[in-house]
Formats: structure tokens, C-alpha cells, sequence
């Protein structure tokens, strides 16, 4: 029967409740554990963990900081780049302008200088026409007074009758060719 006892004891004994005595020194251990970690170790988590907490937090400001900066570069950059490309248009403008104004001037000299050279031109050329007719006169007379002196026969040397007749003569002749070119 004792062995019935001590098997019936033991079979009262729930599996999931330790003995007191494991249960004291289970405690204890637990207790000296939680200790030695909240005294050495939760103090160095909490300092890592805020010194985390820190450099986030600034490098999220610092961050801000940055975009901030940076949208204000980007801004006067664009504001930069604008005027840079106001300026290069007025000056392309006023080269133009300025290119018209000295091809505009150029045409006016060119043109100025055209008139003076044709103007010279038709000067000379009637300066030489006045030459020309005034030696052919003196040519033509001289050759048809020899002409003449030959087929009568004397010398008309006379120099006044000489002259006479050979205006007339070419007199004639400009009427006729001023006639011609009046019926073309």
C-alpha cells in the first residue's frame, strides 16, 4: 500500500507546476538576469537606439536642408538661364538691325558710287564723241577737199571756203542720219 501511496502522491502532482524549491531558484536566476540586463544592457540599447533616433532626425533636416538649397540653386539657375536667353535675343535683335542698317548703307554707297561711275561714263563718252566728230570733221574735210582738188583739177587751199563747204557738207550728213534714226 505504500507503494499505492507514493504512486497516487505522485500522480497528484500536476506536470506543469514546478516544485516550489525549482520555482524559488528559478526566480531568483530570472531576477539577477533582468537585473544584470536593465543595469549593463538597456542603458547601451536605449543610448544606440537614441542616438539612431538622432541621426535620422538630422539627417532628415539635413536633407530638407539640402532640397531646400538645391531648389533655390534650380531657381536662380532658371532665372539665369532666362535672362541669358533674353540677352542673346537682343543681341541677335540688334545684330540684325545693325546688319540691315550696313547692307541698307552699303546698297545707298554702291548705288551713289554706280550713278557717279555711269555719269563719268557718259561724260567721257560724250567728251569723246565731241573728239571723235571734230577729228572725223577735220578728216573728212581735209580728204574731200584733196578729193575735190583732184577731180577739178586746181587746189582749194582757200581755207575759209575749204571750211564752208565741209560744214555744210557734214551738216548734211547729220541731218540725214538724224532723219534715219527718227524713223526707227
Amino acid at each position: 500500500m505504500s507503494q499505492l501511496l507514493t504512486v497516487a502522491a505522485e500522480e497528484m502532482e500536476n506536470p506543469l507546476i514546478p516544485p516550489i524549491p525549482e520555482l524559488v531558484i528559478g526566480l531568483i536566476a530570472f531576477v539577477i538576469v533582468f537585473g544584470f540586463l536593465a543595469k549593463k544592457l538597456l542603458p547601451n540599447i536605449n543610448k544606440v537606439l537614441e542616438q539612431r533616433r538622432e541621426a535620422i532626425e538630422g539627417g532628415i533636416e539635413k536633407a530638407e536642408a539640402a532640397q531646400t538649397e538645391a531648389q533655390s540653386v534650380l531657381e536662380q539657375y532658371k532665372a539665369q538661364l532666362a535672362e541669358a536667353r533674353h540677352e542673346a535675343a537682343r543681341l541677335r535683335q540688334e545684330a540684325q538691325e545693325q546688319g540691315a542698317t550696313l547692307i541698307a548703307e552699303m546698297r545707298a554707297e554702291g548705288q551713289r558710287q554706280r550713278e557717279e561711275i555711269i555719269a563719268a561714263g557718259h561724260s567721257q563718252l560724250a567728251a569723246d564723241r565731241k573728239a571723235a566728230a571734230s577729228a572725223l570733221r577735220q578728216d573728212v574735210g581735209q580728204l574731200a577737199t584733196e578729193l575735190a582738188g583732184k577731180i577739178v583739177g586746181e587746189s582749194l587751199e582757200d581755207h575759209a571756203r575749204q571750211s564752208r563747204t565741209i560744214d555744210r557738207f557734214l551738216d548734211g550728213l547729220d541731218e540725214t542720219a538724224s532723219k534715219a534714226e527718227a524713223t526707227r
